[in-house]
């Protein structure tokens, strides 16, 4: 008996262990290797290059100078998002260190206060499940407070408030042992003994490679030299005011604001695999000198957002004309190259199979397989079904495309018709959409000809698309929307937690109230750090605002890639159409939000402040440990598209707003206490033109020119508000049969040949339809030949 449970045993781990024996060893192990070789115990004896990972192991990273000209593609949207995260906060602290230039001089700071700095990073990580972690690490003695007495014009010797997400499936708080995502890890980095090895400053660090990247800041030569923005403030009062700010290096400037560094293990601090987005601080120092020519711009703190390395997907897929940057995973994929091409697909993270294996031209799927070979599948077969399976079949004669075109017989051209009735008789302007079934070129003939001219002739309501037509801007503009949502969420927290009338023992004071310059500059951040947005605004309820009776700082640009920029304060409006209070968006959060909070998400906070004003040690917070109550995105409104023809910047827009909330009067219920909103281009938005379930509200589904019964409609990511943002893919058991570098009919020339239908023109259109499998082939014909004959020849003998 013992055995039989021995060999049966035995043949299990043989079955096992053979699945991957064949398989040959490459990057992506080695990088495994290394990752798994590390780990809270023994990082603080491992050699330094081994707390890092090589460049090349985090590829195609965003880059800000081509965020306006390229697609970002899904796979790296989260990434781009650390990326304007990391901009917005840089933008943020150059603005607000350096607005006490806007305020007449006191003997006293404007800057913000310490739990500012903590609460904030606690924003920056809350918002996003992809970031776990947020700092500020200034430079040694170059943080100014005003958290302690007697601290006017002194400086921290070391300051770098961060958040990081924890790991609380074990925690006390939660009884449920499950992981929450919702509880924040907050300590002040720079209370700790200077030139030690907890000095985030000092050589003995080994993993600051996020303050090396900028800081020190060492000028040789001139001081004037850091990049200035200008802002231009309108106030409710109507008095105007430019005000021109240090901040960190254009997008035009080489190298750009944003570095990144190579993914580390975060010894003994989060205990992860990170990689960081970091871009540098400005601010005008020394300080309060009485003399301004000794005074100079410098950067004197970093801000660093960081994400999982596990979280950002790798690319497998051989070097191409798109896929030709440093890549440490490339041609790891196990495509057969013969017969099929690979393909990355988004959301598999650091792990094998992101890609699909994709015919090659001139080549078809088996009659069995209905998509394309998946990667992961690939990766898990065994010897014996990866060499006799996972290849495409040759197909057999190729057909050249048309030299000479014709127009399409009466007839072709009628069945098309019959089949589009939409175009037979097209409705044109705003009536377009209202359609049962729609024309999608005169509908993108109504919205791409509005202007600023024109609009003021159609009815305000005509100005908004209703039935769908921003289908998909949840998923587009998130990373937008969380720009909101990180702002109204900090203005929670902050509301929430930290009192002003509280007293500290020592010469500790509390944060002053929110102020209108941090508000202002908040606002002005989010439209410096995301390219996408093009105005911001924050908006108090009646009396919520310290001092005033409504208070909306609102920032906006009017072109992109400027250095320019323009706010004011709408509550200088008066009329009771211009009135935020009343505008649509806002009333429906108010009334949302008027009085049960219950599905708002509560999130833990771990605060450990410093000691002292010199730093030294940290101990916890007086509230410990403490939470607070906030929106998550889908607590927010999305407007539908509207053209914005009075506004500052006529265009077609949609608006994401988040609601924010603090305690009442007596700190016993929370209340509403206003709204962040920003606005997005919607032209920038893809259109979806493919079949749909019935319920899916899209006013653009099944628009599509493909042939059914061929082929089948797969969506093209970057194609904007244009129609053709398909391509039409052979259904199984077709092939595609021209002479071509693809394998599929291109939406934008199917969309181009129809229209040459309808009106009349030469056309290829009748052309563009799959072909049936082995139905050209010469072999296939022999072997019905062959077949017919034996039948023929057997029916004979049997006679």
């Amino acid at each position: 008996m013992k055995w039989l449970v021995f060999f049966f045993g035995g043949c299990f781990v043989l079955i096992a262990n053979g699945q991957y024996e064949w398989q040959t060893r490459d990057a992506f192990d080695e990088v495994s290797r290394a990752i798994k070789a590390t780990n809270k115990g023994n990082c603080e004896i491992q050699h330094v290059g081994d707390l890092f990972l090589p460049p090349d192991t985090v590829s195609h990273l965003p880059d800000i100078k081509d965020v306006n000209i390229n697609p970002v593609f899904p796979n790296r949207t989260q990434l781009l998002h650390m990326h304007n995260m990391a901009l917005n906060r840089a933008f943020f602290w150059s603005y607000i260190l350096q607005s006490r230039f806007i305020r007449p001089a006191i003997n006293d700071t404007y800057d913000p206060g310490m739990m500012y700095y903590l609460l904030s990073t606690v924003a920056d990580v809350s918002t996003n499940h992809h970031i776990n972690a947020s700092a500020i690490y200034f430079s040694p003695n170059m943080s100014y407070s005003s958290s302690y007495k007697g601290f006017f014009n002194k400086t921290f010797p070391r300051f770098a408030p961060r958040t990081f997400r924890a790991d609380d499936f074990n925690d006390p708080i939660h009884l449920e042992r499950i992981s929450t995502l919702n509880t924040f890890t907050v300590y002040d980095l720079g209370a700790i003994t200077p030139n030690t090895s907890a000095d985030y400053t000092s050589e003995y660090f080994r993993i600051n490679e996020w303050f090396k990247a900028w800081l020190p800041d060492k000028v040789n030569s001139r001081h004037d030299t850091k990049t200035t923005y200008q802002v231009e403030i309108r106030y409710a009062n109507n008095t105007n005011e430019t005000f021109a700010f240090h901040g960190p290096p254009g997008a035009d400037e080489n190298p750009g604001p944003v570095k990144y560094t190579r993914p580390y293990f975060d010894c003994g601090r989060s205990n992860r695999w990170l990689v960081a987005a970091v871009v540098p601080i400005a601010d005008i120092f020394p300080r309060h000198t009485g003399f301004r020519h000794v005074e100079y711009p410098t950067y004197t703190a970093a801000s660093v957002v960081e994400m999982d390395f596990d979280r950002i997907d790798i690319n497998q897929c051989p070097k191409a004309s798109g896929n030709d940057k440093a890549n440490a995973f490339v041609d790891t994929a196990r495509c057969k190259k013969e017969t099929t091409e690979c393909e990355p697909i988004h959301g598999w993270g650091f792990r094998r199979g992101g890609y699909q294996c994709r015919c090659r031209p001139g080549y078809r799927l088996p009659l069995q397989v209905r998509r394309p070979f998946l990667g992961e599948i690939v990766e898990r077969a065994t010897e014996e079904q990866y060499y006799n399976g996972f290849e495409c079949k040759k197909i057999g004669w190729i057909q050249k495309l048309p030299a000479k075109w014709e127009k399409a017989p009466w007839y072709v051209r009628e069945m098309e018709l019959d089949r589009h009735p939409e175009y037979r008789f097209p409705v044109r302007g705003p009536e377009s959409l209202k359609q049962p079934n729609i024309n999608i070129h005169k509908t993108l003939e109504f919205i791409l000809g509005m202007n600023k001219e024109n609009c003021k002739k159609y009815k305000p309501d005509e100005l908004i698309l209703h039935g769908g037509a921003m289908f998909g801007a949840e998923e587009f503009f998130e990373n937008e929307a969380k720009m909101a949502l990180r702002l109204a969420n900090f203005i929670s927290v902050f509301l929430q937690v930290s009192d002003p009338q509280e007293v500290y023992s020592g010469k500790r004071v509390a944060d002053k109230p929110l102020t209108e310059d941090q508000m202002m500059g908040e606002t002005l951040a989010m439209i410096l750090g995301n390219n996408r947005i093009w105005s911001a605004g924050t908006y108090w309820e009646r009396n919520k605002f310290t001092n005033k009776t409504l208070f909306a700082p609102y920032a906006y640009k009017k072109q992109l890639n400027v250095r320019q920029f323009h706010m004011e304060d709408l509550a200088r409006l008066n009329k009771s159409d211009e009135v935020y209070l009343n505008k649509p968006w806002f009333k429906f959060l108010k009334h949302r939000w008027a009085s049960n909070f219950d599905s708002l998400e509560k999130f833990w906070l771990k605060i450990r402040v410093r000691f002292n004003e010199t730093g030294e040690t940290t101990r916890k917070y007086e509230h410990y440990p403490n939470h607070y109550m906030g929106a998550r995105l889908h607590h927010g409104y999305w407007s539908a598209p509207y053209f914005d023809c009075r506004g500052k910047v006529p265009m077609w827009k949609i608006k994401y707003a988040a609601p924010f909330f603090g305690w009442d009067s007596l700190k016993v219920k929370l209340e509403f206490k206003g709204v962040v909103a920003v606005t997005m281009d919607m032209l920038k938005l893809d259109i979806k033109q493919c079949p749909d379930k019935f319920y899916v509200p899209n006013a653009f589904k099944d628009t599509h020119k493909c042939d059914e019964r061929t082929s089948y409609c797969v969506p093209i990511l970057g194609r904007g508000f244009e129609s053709g943002g398909y391509k039409c893919e052979c259904k199984q058991g077709f092939e595609y049969p021209f002479e071509d570098d693809i394998t599929y009919y291109d939406g934008q020339i199917m969309e181009a040949e129809f229209t040459n239908l309808v009106d009349n023109n030469e056309t290829r259109f009748d052309m563009f339809r799959c072909r049936l499998a082995a139905a050209a082939s010469i072999q296939s014909n022999i072997l019905i030949v062959f077949m017919l004959l034996a039948i023929v020849f057997g029916v004979y003998d049997r006679r």
